[in-house]
């Protein structure tokens, strides 16, 4: 681990104290959000607040249904995309907030 990681790391822990510092931290940043009813929303943080309600930009909605073949009964997972401008997305439907995950 280089000295500049770890600098940045110590910056990090230093900077939150609370659990909306992570949002603070992630403005105008790329986030995902995993929210109620297997929807997914990726997008550009924009603006939040204590409630957790969410303006995002630039966003790519997933969501997933699970649909049972009469004949078979055999269960189908389906994703279903959509792009969307700009979305306000209220607080109580969030489950967990996190930037993407990184590829090696």
């Amino acid at each position: 681990v280089s000295e500049r990681t770890l600098a940045r790391q110590m910056a990090t822990r230093r900077a939150v104290e609370e659990p909306l510092d992570l949002l603070r931290l992630s403005l105008d940043e790329r986030i995902v959000v995993k929210m109620r009813g297997e929807r997914e929303l990726r997008g550009i943080l924009h603006a939040y607040d204590q409630h957790l309600n969410l303006v995002l930009g630039e966003v790519e909605e997933a969501v997933t249904t699970i649909e049972v073949d009469e004949e078979t009964l055999q269960e189908q997972v389906k994703q279903s995309k959509r792009q969307i401008p700009m979305l306000f997305v209220r607080g109580d439907g969030v489950i967990l907030v996190s930037p993407p995950s990184r590829s090696a």
